[in-house]
């Protein structure tokens, strides 16, 4: 399939990025709380270039292994590693996976783990919650740094849902969340909107407004839902404008007027 062709080779310097930051953690070389080297430096070192290593540091920051601090760089995250092997595994299986479904079970699965982060969440959450909202107001002329935190913010939720088998199954299309919509994030046109309602979702899990939280989420997937349709669109526009051939007046044998 055209499909994977594509997405094979961009998915393989991912997981390269993935694989070399687990091993160094895994001996030692590095511990949570350091500093990543620097983009250049640690680009060289992997012999990738500097987008590929950003796609796989954000990958990594989308899981909750790094922490990206806005204006001062990516850190280890602290605390035990969590690599979620069960997205990991599951990732290509989700690549083939409709846009439509995605958001389809998302607005199922996370509008209740909303309502039960409102009901059980601790002080712990929503400290976190309103630094990755914070995070997205300092990073919405960045999209892709945006985007990390939107991530991280949905997966807060399902933490403070209570419900480790709820959050699993959150996992799972975590990644593939991540991978599809660094994709056209760019394009995107509605962030402080997109913020605004991430914050507003924060205050009623905060203020512990069960079905206050459910109905805020459902509005924002719909919502995100629109936006992303867009960007897909813009998107194929941009590559076919780039795709498309030119004609030269030589070629056609017409004159300019």
């Amino acid at each position: 399939m055209p499909k994977t062709k594509q997405q094979a080779p961009d998915t393989d310097r991912t997981m390269h990025v993935v694989n070399h930051i687990r091993s160094l953690m895994e001996d030692g070389s590095l511990q949570p709380g350091d500093k990543i080297p620097a983009e250049r430096e640690f680009a060289r070192a992997l012999k990738i270039s500097r987008a590929s290593l950003r796609a796989g540091i954000g990958y990594l920051a989308a899981m909750g292994v790094m922490k990206v601090r806005h204006g001062v760089g990516t850190f280890v995250a602290d605390g035990p590693p969590e690599f979620g092997k069960a997205s990991l595994s599951l990732m290509g299986i989700l690549h083939g996976f409709q846009s439509w479904q995605m958001f389809e079970a998302r607005l199922i699965l996370e509008s209740h783990l909303a309502e039960l982060a409102a009901e059980r969440g601790r002080e712990e959450h929503h400290t976190a919650l309103a630094e990755e909202v914070a995070e997205m107001f300092a990073a919405m002329e960045n999209p892709m740094e945006y985007l990390i935190h939107d991530v991280i913010f949905h997966r807060i939720i399902a933490q403070a849902s209570g419900n480790p088998i709820l959050a699993v199954l959150m996992e799972t299309i975590t990644s593939a969340l991540y991978d599809n919509r660094r994709k056209t994030v760019e394009y995107s046109r509605d962030l402080r909107e997109s913020a605004e309602m991430h914050r507003e979702i924060y205050r009623a899990i905060r203020a512990r407004k069960p079905f206050e939280a459910r109905k805020l989420m459902e509005e924002h997937l719909r919502a995100a839902q629109t936006a992303q349709g867009m960007e897909r669109s813009t998107s194929r526009k941009a590559r076919q404008a780039v795709m498309r051939p030119k004609s030269t007046h030589a070629e056609t044998g017409s004159q300019a007027p």
